[in-house]
């Protein structure tokens, strides 16, 4: 190839993703789906004949979820969807809380009006579907607000570790939201958080956050006991 034949292809367009890593995603799709179950194995010449691929970039996407934890692979066993045990719950909440307090205490440093306008919308969002005891739309306006802070706290390796963390957590088919009065109590863990941030408390705004990631696993313990 000559230096004209490099200089062609550099001017090029970046293609769309490599085919191993739509597999990938096409996988995690169903590894949060639950189709895939927590403890199955993955039978990678079923699911290669079914995308209508080699059994390459499967094996190549199984090494990318691997490496997120959501899928194990087993020497001379195969690959296996990973299983979230509760020791691993009591082992993440800690360090997701540290995390994300991090986030809050950053955010709460930087934050203009504006931004602190639009994430009082998203709290007057989190108020309403409370009101209605909505738990589908409290959880994705939750979601929401937390992005929203780690985006306003504009440290890209805090948010990496948290959406890395976050994956993991999807493995759990529990959600704390369906447990009695657990709407009400997030509720209010927020309105600690949103009124820290609106005093400019970055001592404050980390504490509550903390306090309120550690709320949810303690949640998710008292569902596990009447489940």
């Amino acid at each position: 190839m000559n230096a004209r034949d490099v200089s062609g292809d550099s001017a090029k367009p970046f293609s769309t993703p490599a085919l191993y890593e739509q597999v990938a995603e096409r996988l995690r799709t169903r590894i949060y789906a639950h189709d895939l179950a927590p403890g199955a194995w993955i039978d990678e010449q079923s699911l290669a004949d079914e995308f209508g691929i080699s059994r390459t970039p499967m094996r190549e996407a199984l090494k990318v979820l691997a490496a997120e934890g959501l899928v194990v692979l087993k020497p001379r066993r195969g690959c296996y969807v990973a299983e979230m045990s509760e020791r691993d719950l009591d082992e993440i909440f800690p360090v997701l809380a540290l995390l994300e307090g991090r986030v809050a205490e950053e955010a709460a440093r930087r934050l203009t009006s504006a931004e602190f306008s639009r994430l009082a919308q998203i709290h007057a969002e989190l108020e309403r579907h409370a009101a209605a005891n909505d738990a589908d739309r409290f959880f994705e306006a939750n979601q929401a607000f937390h992005n929203a802070l780690q985006k306003l706290a504009g440290n890209r390796w805090l948010s990496q570790l948290i959406d890395d963390t976050r994956k993991f957590l999807k493995l759990t088919r529990r959600d704390s939201l369906r447990l009695d009065g657990r709407i009400h109590q997030s509720l209010a863990e927020h309105r600690e958080i949103i009124a820290a941030l609106e005093r400019r408390d970055a001592a404050a705004a980390a504490l509550s956050m903390h306090n309120h990631i550690l709320s949810g696993r303690a949640a998710l313990s008292r569902l596990l006991t009447q489940s």
